[in-house]
């Protein structure tokens, strides 16, 4: 069979060129320009043609094929197979948009959670559970075999596409190893970064609490370095660098975690100086960004020792334990060797999934509208406690409340508690022999009803006017 003289336009098509001839193939198939039974150009030839690697062809044919447009068939070539995709960016994987009333949980009475922020069901577990209907209805899945170093290469392009909107310096699908989430994320980076028999690694001395328990588990020492109003301390790394072994840095530059502050760039800057004077490898929490980030990543501004760790969690769902790091320039093949031999990669139904949810469209219009229900929340509770000595950033689902006089933050939790709010105090972000200020950290939950929401922030706005000795016996 001849191949189809076939030559699209994509000049019609924005993004990057694999995109681009992805959705001229959808549009062919659906003109009918490209009809079924019909066969593809070559990749070779066709790359010739457009002016582009066969690279590039080959992954905009794999997506399409996986997509249950076009089926390659061994030494056959390429042809199209169907004249509309199983799930494609063109096609909606829903049938009509979730009803409002799925972005909130029901009330049970409970006390509201403000621990760790919880996202809206904006309609993230129809859209799974329509594409895992899709993928049994065609029934043209096999998950019998390990998933491989090369298997996940789609998506890791996919999910390199995805982090386009931060400033991550060069960054293809070849740099990134994929996690299950960024706890996972953190483990694995600190695993190819740590040497010797008693390693240690150097954190902010407030900090997510998971920083300390991959270390802990990875048998290193945890070394503190100073915060100021800017983030980590240059200055104070650079003295922990000269008086320890330390040779490694764990650091968040767009939203520290729990005081919110946004690392500006002189001081990424300066931060990246002392890695480089002391030869260290930095891993880099970005977990809670959401949108577009201005400043350069560190991974940008250092990317021959920057392990930029990222998740969904924060952004769409979860409970998918979806991530990835985006590894320092020509370490990605050997992260990937690294979590085939920890987990043998991501479980194969995960990764399709992810695939789908990205290439469709759905994933950032899922995002989108789990940030503005946020939003909505944020705006809330900064009109109840904003008064207050409070930290916030746009997008962020967490704020830093420093408490006012004649409360402890640990009085301040058991009272909160017992009128049926849960909160963070700053003693569970400091590290050992680490100060730790008068402050809690309330996160933004976006499952509960907005009743009970505003309910939990008016208590927690009755405390803070009523110290504890003006509450009542």
């Amino acid at each position: 069979m001849p191949d189809t003289i076939w030559l699209p336009d994509l000049a019609r098509f924005e993004g990057p060129k694999y995109l681009a001839l992805t959705h001229a193939l959808r549009d062919a198939v659906r003109s009918g320009d490209l009809a079924k039974g019909d066969r593809l150009p070559p990749v070779r030839d066709l790359a010739w043609r457009l002016g582009m690697t066969p690279g590039t062809v080959a992954r905009a044919y794999q997506i399409v094929t996986q997509e249950g447009i076009l089926e390659a068939a061994v030494g056959r070539g390429t042809f199209v197979a169907a004249t509309r995709p199983k799930f494609g960016a063109q096609q909606a994987l829903l049938p009509e948009p979730p009803a409002p009333s799925r972005t909130e949980a029901r009330s049970d009475g409970g006390p509201v959670d403000l621990r760790s922020p919880q996202l809206p069901d904006v309609g993230q577990n129809a859209a799974i559970g329509a594409i895992f209907a899709r993928f049994a209805a065609e029934a043209e899945f096999d998950y019998l075999g390990y998933p491989g170093l090369k298997r996940d290469g789609t998506l890791r392009a996919a999910y390199a596409d995805w982090l386009a909107d931060r400033d991550l310096g060069a960054v293809t699908g070849d740099d990134i190893v994929l996690t299950q989430g960024g706890q996972n994320g953190l483990g694995l980076a600190l695993q190819c970064c740590l040497k010797g028999p008693r390693p240690q690694v150097m954190l902010e001395e407030l900090a997510y609490p998971g920083f300390r328990h991959a270390a802990r588990l990875n048998r290193a020492e945890v070394v503190p370095v100073a915060l100021d109003a800017a983030g980590l301390s240059p200055v104070a790394l650079d003295e922990v660098c000269r008086r320890t072994d330390a040779r490694i840095v764990c650091v968040t530059t767009e939203a520290q975690n729990p005081t919110t502050v946004r690392m500006p760039v002189h001081r990424r800057a300066e931060i990246v100086a002392v890695a480089r004077r002391h030869d260290l490898q930095i891993i880099e929490d970005d977990c809670y960004s959401v949108g577009q980030a201005s400043a350069p990543s560190l991974r940008s501004l250092a990317p021959e020792r920057t392990w930029h760790v990222n998740s969904i969690s924060k952004s769409l769902a979860a409970g998918l334990r979806f991530g990835g790091i985006v590894c320092p320039g020509g370490q990605g093949e050997y992260a990937r060797l690294a979590a085939q031999h920890s987990y043998f990669g991501l479980a194969r139904p995960i990764a399709d999934l992810m695939l789908a949810l990205f290439t469709s469209g759905e994933a950032a219009r899922l995002r989108d509208a789990a940030q503005a229900v946020l939003e909505r929340r944020l705006e809330l509770t900064l009109n109840a406690l904003g008064t207050r000595d409070i930290a916030w950033q746009k997008g962020l689902a967490f704020l830093w409340l420093r408490l006012p006089i004649g409360w402890r933050a640990s009085t301040f939790m058991r009272e909160a508690e017992s009128a049926g709010v849960l909160v963070r105090s700053a003693d569970e972000y400091a590290l050992v022999d680490s100060h730790a200020p008068n402050a809690i950290r309330i996160a933004i939950d976006g499952r509960s009803p907005e009743p009970d929401f505003i309910r939990a922030l008016d208590t927690m706005a009755r405390l803070l006017r009523t110290p504890p000795g003006d509450l009542p016996v």
